[in-house]
């Protein structure tokens, strides 16, 4: 790696940081901390949810799937648009209504403390696995380009994004999210050119092998709920979406940092939409990665993960300055995400555990030093996490697969609540009881039935387990609800 592309990394890290660290004076009180004066411009709160959305996951993990596989995946994106009109329709509306910093009051007033207990329990576990992921995602290119070790590039990252976390609160994540997203698109677009241009036979070449190997294929269009198909995705990404805009407190905490609910709602409209194409083109890469190592072999070395295909990819093809500039769009991408996790989960532990067990007493000074060491905390975690995943064999696999069952159905709680007028509390938790009973079965089936017992297995694909699990508890909610009360016998 040279000198050039080494100070263009470590420049845009100590710039992210300093930049960040810089609203240190505008962030001293917990309501800055959490919603940063509610008056962040609209682009700015759009390209944070976009950010939000595109982690390293996306970067580099997804360019992976594609390499080996197809554009399978790029079917979850498709999902997005109907999950941005929910939420400029319904969700946008609703939470400025409640006016609180955090995502589970509404739960709390539905159906009382237990729903924001445990619905703000599975977002803080997701969120865990969420940026372990990333920070590991993040630690595979450095490890390919300069040898260091994974575990002190996962430490050294983590902390680094939480210093300007710390110390700027939301306004320093919303404007370093703008500046790294803008900074993601434009190493994915030269990455994408470089490529395409790359081609022993010219532009034309990466077309004609890739659909010789069908790698544009979205996937079968069958019926079948045991395997990955078109639809299984499709529904899986539908699910996933709606619970981002509906009930995920990284997006909800961004709808309450808008100057007014019309600014909320294009902000909410425009960061998802504008994740399709960008999507779009991470798998573009993908697949002309797959192009160019069959049309030049013997440079990619055989038996490499898919995750460091693209890592491998910007160390070895890109020109001197490029390199530089991808390895700062992949920081940027997951950068911005941790940094999300890390100022959400802290407004979570702040405003949903601390100021209920304490009923909010203390000066500002105290309640500072909650969301400070909450984000430390959280952070020390995430770092844990990661390193306990280095030897998981495909990434994006394992990410989908925990967020499956870290989401608990949440949705489901969510829009039981949302949807139906009248719900006695028995009939919520026992709703959650069963969402969560078909949660573990279709999660741990592998594990716990084996041999003779395997035909007690669930049948379906791991990705449909927050399907069935939101609709566990939506359906028994709502049938649980419709069932007359018993009237007090008079004396």
């Amino acid at each position: 790696m040279s000198i050039i592309d080494i100070m263009i990394f470590i420049g845009y890290l100590a710039g992210i940081v300093l930049f960040g660290s810089s609203f240190y004076r505008k962030n001293r009180s917990a309501s800055a901390f959490t919603l940063g004066h509610r008056n962040i411009p609209v682009w700015v709160v759009s390209m944070s949810i976009f950010a939000t959305y595109v982690s390293s996951i996306s970067y580099l993990a997804i360019p992976g799937q594609a390499y080996y596989s197809n554009w399978n995946a790029y079917v979850f994106s498709l999902s997005i648009p109907v999950a941005s009109w929910a939420a400029v329709k319904f969700f946008v509306p609703l939470y400025r209504s409640v006016n609180s910093p955090s995502a589970y009051t509404y739960l709390e007033k539905r159906f009382g403390p237990w729903a924001r207990v445990y619905v703000s329990l599975m977002y803080l576990f997701t969120q865990l696995m969420r940026t372990g992921t990333i920070l590991l995602l993040l630690a595979l290119p450095l490890n390919v380009l300069l040898g260091w070790d994974i575990a002190a590039i996962i430490m050294i990252t983590g902390l680094s994004v939480l210093v300007y976390s710390l110390l700027g609160g939301i306004q320093a994540v919303l404007w370093t999210d703008a500046i790294q997203g803008i900074i993601l698109i434009a190493g994915a677009v030269v990455c994408g050119l470089v490529l395409l241009f790359s081609m022993p036979e010219g532009p034309g070449q990466l077309f004609a092998i890739a659909a010789e190997n069908h790698k544009f294929s979205l996937g079968s269009f069958g019926v079948s709920l045991s395997e990955s198909t078109f639809w299984v995705v499709l529904i899986y990404g539908l699910f996933i979406n709606l619970q981002n805009y509906g009930i995920d407190q990284n997006f909800v905490q961004r709808y309450m940092t808008a100057g007014s609910e019309r600014e909320a709602k294009k902000s909410a409209l425009i960061g998802g939409l504008l994740y399709v194409p960008v999507s779009l083109l991470f798998f573009f890469i993908g697949t002309g990665l797959y192009s160019y190592y069959t049309a030049v072999p013997g440079i990619l070395p055989e038996g490499t993960p898919g995750d460091r295909v693209f890592p491998f990819f910007i160390v070895n093809q890109l020109p001197v300055g490029l390199t530089g500039l991808l390895i700062a769009s992949v920081f940027a991408a997951g950068m911005s995400t941790i940094s999300t996790s890390v100022n959400s989960s802290a407004t979570v532990i702040f405003t949903d555990y601390f100021k209920q067990l304490s009923g909010n007493p203390g000066n500002e000074r105290k309640r500072m030093k909650v969301l400070y060491l909450s984000s430390f905390l959280f952070t020390v975690l995430s770092i844990g996490v990661a390193l306990a995943m280095m030897n998981v064999e495909s990434i994006l696999e394992a990410w989908w697969k925990l967020a499956s069952v870290f989401s608990g159905g949440m949705l489901g709680l969510f829009l039981l609540g949302f949807v139906v007028q009248r719900v006695e509390k028995a009939a919520a938790v026992a709703g959650v009881a069963a969402g969560v009973l078909v949660i573990a079965w279709m999660s741990l089936s592998p594990l716990l039935f084996r041999g003779s017992a395997e035909n007690f297995a669930s049948p379906f694909h791991h990705y449909l387990s927050i399907v069935f699990g939101t609709a566990a508890i939506f359906i028994t909610g709502f049938v649980l609800s419709l069932i007359p009360r018993k009237k007090p016998l008079k004396e």
